[in-house]
């Protein structure tokens, strides 16, 4: 029997997603910025720190690079049920300015991650151990993630760019099925969002606690039916305006949030407000200024480039996967 294969007119083009985005920012944004800072609540408590996190996912996007590069694949089990991992020829120097992160300090999170007993140093590799994987498995974020491309694929059924909405059963199937594939593309698309907003907030302690405070205005905006709203008109009502004396979060609920310790939480918030990049109102609530525009809608739109092709590549999986 012949091998079906998709038709380039079933093919979906990120330039597509990004136009949508653009078109129904008001009902996107809030459903996909929330996800992100529950993926960053995951990250800090994995090892109480978003270095080690970091380091952990720039070894282990190694392999998945190497996979691709053989046309090996993996599915979900497949991956986690290897007893280690090794990476070959790592490089300090090149995980330091990967991850933008100082030499110095890149050696020491490796070092404090071996002696966790999560990776080993042999000579010239790094062996990932499998006690890593309880950290670093994505049940939940699947999950999310698959709720989220369902929900985006009925837009895609309105704008008659696909043929039917797709299910998130039937993502997670393909996602799980090409997980080395997908896992990497997935890293792809997360690590330069990290690394754009920690060059404009300096630390991502601070960028997770701003996301906290954005995601608390964004829910409230959920409240009301915005579908019909311009991105200029959502901005202005809900994002950058002085207008958040009811909105705000406090200290408390922010560290509870995160699991990031609440002294950190009040010192990282005291400089948020000190740079305008957050406001307090009377009852020590935070929320977004208006200030700093221009920066944070150049940052998102780099981070929608890349959400918008890592949207797309599933698609086609998905549906390359089902005429296999």
């Amino acid at each position: 029997m012949p091998l079906s294969t998709p038709s380039f007119k079933e093919q979906i083009r990120s330039k597509d997603i990004l136009d949508i985005f653009e078109e129904n920012y008001s009902v996107i944004v809030p459903i996909w910025t929330p996800l992100q800072v529950q993926w960053l609540n995951g990250v800090y408590t994995t090892f109480k720190d978003y270095e080690k996190f970091m380091i952990v996912v720039h070894l282990l996007s190694k392999t998945f690079e190497f996979y691709s590069k053989n046309f090996v694949k993996l599915s979900y089990e497949e991956y986690f049920d290897q007893s280690q991992i090794e990476i070959e020829k790592y490089n300090i120097m090149d995980i330091a300015k990967n991850l933008n992160i100082p030499k110095e300090t890149a050696r020491r999170k490796i070092k404090e991650l071996e002696e966790l007993g999560h990776i080993k140093r042999l000579q010239k590799k790094i062996v990932v151990d499998n006690s890593t994987w309880p950290n670093i498995q994505p049940i939940e974020t699947i999950k999310r993630l698959t709720r989220f491309l369902s929900t985006f694929s009925k837009i895609l059924f309105e704008k008659k760019l696909i043929i039917e909405p797709i299910s998130s059963e039937q993502l997670s199937k393909t996602i799980k099925e090409y997980f080395s594939h997908v896992w990497k593309l997935y890293y792809d698309m997360q690590i330069p969002m990290l690394l754009n907003n920690k060059k404009i907030f300096k630390d991502l302690e601070t960028f997770h606690i701003w996301g906290i405070c954005l995601v608390n205005q964004l829910i409230n905006s959920n409240r009301s039916d915005n579908s019909h709203m311009s991105k200029e008109y959502y901005l202005d009502k809900y994002i950058f305006t002085d207008n958040h004396q009811e909105t705000g979060v406090n200290a408390m609920s922010i560290s509870d949030i995160s699991g990031i310790p609440r002294a950190t939480v009040i010192r990282k918030l005291n400089n948020l407000v000190k740079k305008k990049f957050l406001k307090i109102n009377n009852k020590k609530q935070y929320a977004s200024s208006g200030h700093h525009i221009k920066t944070m809608l150049e940052i998102q739109k780099k981070n929608f480039i890349n959400l918008s092709k890592f949207i797309a590549d599933i698609y086609n999986l998905n549906n390359y996967s089902k005429n296999k």
